[in-house]
């Protein structure tokens, strides 16, 4: 009682204060935001049916290469009508500023000295050339744009060529090594390998920016490539803390590659490199397509985003639930009990670093508050992306704009595909998320981890996402400017639906979205057969959302796609090690012994060392072969690199799903005949089936069945056979 008091006593004077101060904090610069909205044109959009992996892209009607001096395209060539409003981040990426393309007010205003001299809204950029150097330091490399051609002819440091330029609204970046001879010689390619990495990045985004790109971050990122004389080549569009639309993100590193190929020629090869969104980029744009990429080192990788966000989004349900909703409270402090219905790691006395948004938010809503003593995957890794992803009033970016278009947006990721998936009766982009039928904490009641009575109350209380239509903003009080933010509705809970007669409704997702985001291709669904190897460090102690787990919901939907994995190689180190530089090394073996013969297969060409393996800190193997990451996942007993890094889960695998994660949505059976089939076995629920009902009026989860939301043809089918590359379609 006495540590109650002492945490009222606390946080009532700051509770007044940030009462107070609730209203935003203007930015005290929007001289570059953008002021109006410009009218899309129409463009081309790619068909997508029955899968976009089928269809022929277009012909290219724009005529490479970019001049120097020159701009690029501002239409995509087959992703449809630009997206508005935009935003220009030419400046922060050390390009000045965009050229002007309007007088109208559209877009951001471009300046000569304090004077508007006309407006951008696709935020073009002449092509230009500069040269810079890579420095060794004692923490990595730092790259050194030299002032003049005469500075970069007389270095004797490595030297590279570096263009810039846009293409498709998005900055775009060639590094080239070349020789203090080759200065000026826009075509000189003589210290080039002649292999080509495409960078990749990653990053939450919703869209509405051109992205930040500063070739400097291009070139320290490959700089251990870059001195072996690799060309680099990257785009801010294929960064996902810019868009998670892939046809666009495809479309983009189309043409950055035409305009490097262009230049100089083929490379030998192709391989595509970077880490969590830009894994899952390497992913989709290699089972979508087929000229841009050879071979895959996706780092940190999930499959892709959209399957990610199924469980993600459940995340701010259940903290809400944990926090304010649970019958018993206290049952919720053991955090490492939350994983039996999160699935996702957590840890007691792990520290939160806003842990005192907890005792806040419960205290305003009436509770007697107490400090977190522990966190979750869910909180550490997840807090706040539910709301910049999933609500339509958020965004993190409104600063960018104007207030008139920031009230006349709608700022989430379903809105950045709308001109996909759909939009509903109110404007909304549809939503794949569904929670219809989720029995939250299943597999926990069935080991009799968790009460029959916790495990009603759960999914009596647990509720959904309200409509787009009715979500509000979050309500953020910001006392030190925008940097830190203070949450007044913590994990969203004034967006979740209350109980209603002792229930609190679910969420019901758009099949059409759902059918639209499997044959857009943002779903990943296995179909590559190109060399991948798909490297992270564990981190599952570090409570980071890149979890391990999400490697193996790869491997099993290439395994269902393919009939086999071959192609797929998986490197799990102590987070001390880095296994990136030895994982060029092994693919430039796989790459070019694979298009030297004309009778190699991706399975065959690929070197005999190169196996699934775990790596100990000093980067040692730990473990190597076939059988090192069996576990629950497979349904075989641990092997020895899932005993060294042991793997978690997630809400929706714990609720009775697959480990491949690839269901929008469930099929629905009657609770009768749950019970029947041995779905709660070997607990008894028969005293409880009128209340169950209560609680799923429509019926539960059968997992054995196939996603609702998955389209009617053969492609999105697994296939059998023998795992020789020999396979037969599942029935339609």
């Amino acid at each position: 009682m006495l540590k109650k008091l002492l945490v009222i006593i606390v946080l009532l004077p700051l509770l007044a204060w940030l009462v107070w101060l609730q209203i935003e904090v203007p930015n005290e610069d929007r001289k570059f935001a953008v002021q109006n909205k410009a009218i899309p044109q129409e463009n081309f959009l790619l068909s997508i049916e029955p899968h976009i992996s089928l269809i022929d892209r277009p012909d290219e009607h724009f005529k490479f290469p970019i001049a120097v001096g020159e701009i690029g395209p501002t239409q995509s060539l087959y992703s449809g009508p630009n997206q508005y409003p935009f935003y220009c981040m030419t400046r922060d990426s050390q390009l000045g500023q965009p050229e002007v393309d309007n007088q109208q007010g559209l877009g951001v205003p471009v300046y000569r000295d304090e004077e508007i001299i006309g407006y951008s809204k696709d935020c073009s950029i002449k092509t230009i050339i500069n040269y810079y150097t890579l420095v060794k330091q004692e923490d990595g490399f730092r790259a050194t744009r030299l002032d003049s051609a005469l500075a970069a002819k007389q270095t004797h440091l490595p030297l590279f060529r570096v263009e810039q330029g846009s293409i498709n609204r998005f900055i775009y970046t060639i590094v080239m090594p070349v020789s203090t001879r080759e200065v000026d010689d826009r075509l000189a390619q003589s210290q080039w390998n002649k292999r080509l990495i495409y960078q990749f990045n990653g990053g939450s985004g919703i869209g509405f920016r051109q992205g930040r790109q500063k070739a400097s971050r291009v070139m320290t990122r490959q700089a251990n490539q870059l001195l072996q004389g690799y060309a680099v080549i990257s785009s801010s569009g294929n960064k996902t803390s810019y868009t998670y639309n892939m046809l666009l993100a495809e479309d983009t590193a189309r043409r950055v590659k035409k305009q490097f190929v262009s230049l100089y020629g083929n490379p030998l090869y192709t391989v595509g490199v970077g880490g969590s969104g830009g894994g899952l980029a390497q992913y989709l744009i290699a089972q979508n397509s087929t000229g841009i990429l050879d071979g895959l080192i996706p780092l940190y990788s999930y499959p892709d985003m959209i399957t990610q966000t199924t469980y993600a989004l459940d995340c701010d349900l259940l903290n809400n639930y944990f926090t304010f909703r649970a019958n018993d409270k206290k049952a919720w402090r053991n955090w490492e009990r939350r994983r039996l219905i999160e699935g996702m790691n957590a840890i007691n006395n792990f520290p939160q670093k806003a842990g005192f948004l907890q005792p806040l938010n419960q205290l305003m809503s009436g509770f007697a508050p107490n400090f977190p003593e522990g966190n979750s995957e869910c909180i550490n890794g997840y807090f706040g992306l539910s709301a910049f992803i999933n609500n339509p009033r958020q965004g993190f970016i409104r600063e960018l704009f104007a207030e008139h278009v920031v009230n006349s947006t709608n700022w989430s990721y379903w809105q950045d595909m709308s001109h996909v998936f759909g939009i509903d009766d109110n404007g909304h982009g549809l939503s794949t998320w569904d929670n219809i039928g989720v029995q939250y904490g299943l597999n926990a009641l069935k080991k009799k981890q968790l009460s029959i009575e916790e495990f009603l109350h759960i999914n009596a209380n647990i509720g959904g996402w309200k409509p787009q239509a009715q979500m509000q903003q979050e309500s953020i009080a910001l006392p030190f400017g925008h940097k830190i933010p203070i949450w007044l509705t913590l994990w969203g809970n004034h967006n979740i639906t209350t109980p209603e007669d002792l229930v609190a409704p679910r969420h019901l997702g758009s099949i059409q979205a759902m059918n639209k985001a499997y044959q857009s291709g943002q779903v990943f669904i296995g179909r590559v057969d190109i060399p991948i190897i798909d490297a992270r460090h564990y981190l599952e102690n570090e409570l980071d959302m890149h979890h391990m787990s999400a490697s193996f919901y790869s491997r099993l939907r290439i395994k269902s796609a393919n009939g086999h994995s071959k192609n797929h190689v998986i490197w799990v180190a102590h987070k001390d090690h880095d296994p990136t530089h030895h994982a060029f090394e092994m693919m430039d073996q796989w790459l070019l012994t694979f298009y030297s013969s004309e009778n190699q297969t991706v399975a065959s060409s690929k070197p005999v060392n190169l196996q699934d393996s775990c790596f100990n800190e000093d980067g040692s193997i730990h473990a190597s072969g076939k059988q090192v990451f069996d576990g629950t996942w497979n349904s075989q007993p641990n092997g020895a690199c899932q005993t060294r890094f042991p793997m978690f889960s997630t809400s929706r695998i714990e609720a009775g799903g697959s480990w491949d994660g690839t269901m929008f949505k469930c099929p629905l059976i009657p609770v009768d005949q749950a019970i029947a089939k041995g779905m709660y076995a070997p607990v008894n629920l028969n005293q409880h089936v009128t209340y169950l009902k209560t609680v799923f009026p429509n019926g539960v989860c059968d997992y054995q069945g196939t996603d609702l939301g998955l389209p009617r043809h053969p492609i999105f089918y697994g296939h059998t056979g023998d795992g020789d590359g020999t396979f037969v379609y599942l029935p339609d």
